[in-house]
């Protein structure tokens, strides 16, 4: 990190706020989606509180509908753990995009912030960052607004099951993916980053088409990550 990026690894509540209301819109949508698992879960026998909890501790929606489909009185927790594990994994990579930064900040206030990262504000906090701007709190704000609005959609879908059908039909479930599309284009562009995009989406396609299903993930973030690891990052790059 050269002398001019010292700073980029700081954030206060005033950036906390600003990643807050820059992920407020897209949050209405992860509100219908929490709508929809809410739904599910209930669907599914799961009491309220287990539901809400669930959401509240967990926060992650892809995982969290897996986990819905393998639920039975026969559940394995291994089976659960293996799949939560399988569709999260990209947070592996996440984490290891985001040490550049997060090795400046107190363990305390590290894994906090790790704590709410998801797709949205990650990417948001990279484009930041790759604009030679502060991050870490569009990161902690941006996944302030979508665990908020993930736990009360949970809520609203409990309470008014029955009145929520499918989303997808609407075209909702593809908000998520276009709003990083849109933050990974819009971000830093050099040769490195593109070939390292260009090689998790091989990989995850592929994987898609030919290996277990939710393997893809896996694929995508290890082929990217290895990718950007051999070809390591130089300052005069920028």
């Amino acid at each position: 990190m050269t002398h001019a990026d010292d700073n980029l690894h700081e954030f206060n509540r005033q950036m906390v706020w600003v990643g807050f209301t820059k992920l407020a819109p897209i949050s209405l949508f992860v509100v219908v989606f929490g709508a929809a698992f809410g739904l599910a879960a209930s669907q599914a026998g799961l009491s309220e509180s287990i539901i809400v909890t669930m959401s509240t501790l967990v926060f992650a929606g892809a995982s969290q509908f897996a986990a819905l489909e393998l639920w039975g009185p026969d559940v394995s927790l291994i089976t659960l753990a293996i799949t939560v594990f399988a569709i999260n994994a990209r947070h592996l990579l996440m984490g290891a995009t985001l040490y550049e930064w997060l090795q400046h900040v107190p363990p305390r206030k590290r894994y906090a912030v790790m704590l709410v990262a998801s797709d949205a504000n990650w990417a948001l906090s990279m484009q930041a960052f790759g604009n030679r701007q502060p991050g870490l709190g569009l990161l902690l704000g941006g996944g302030l607004a979508l665990w908020l609005s993930w736990v009360i959609g949970t809520w609203l879908g409990v309470v008014f099951a029955g009145t929520l059908h499918d989303p997808k039909a609407l075209g909702l479930d593809m908000v998520m993916g276009c709003f990083l599309l849109a933050m990974v284009v819009g971000g830093d562009k050099n040769l490195r980053l593109l070939v390292i995009w260009f090689v998790a989406a091989c990989a995850s396609l592929l994987a898609y088409r030919y290996l277990p299903e939710n393997s893809h993930v896996v694929v995508g973030a290890v082929a990217g990550g290895i990718t950007g690891t051999l070809w390591t990052e130089h300052k005069h790059e920028h």
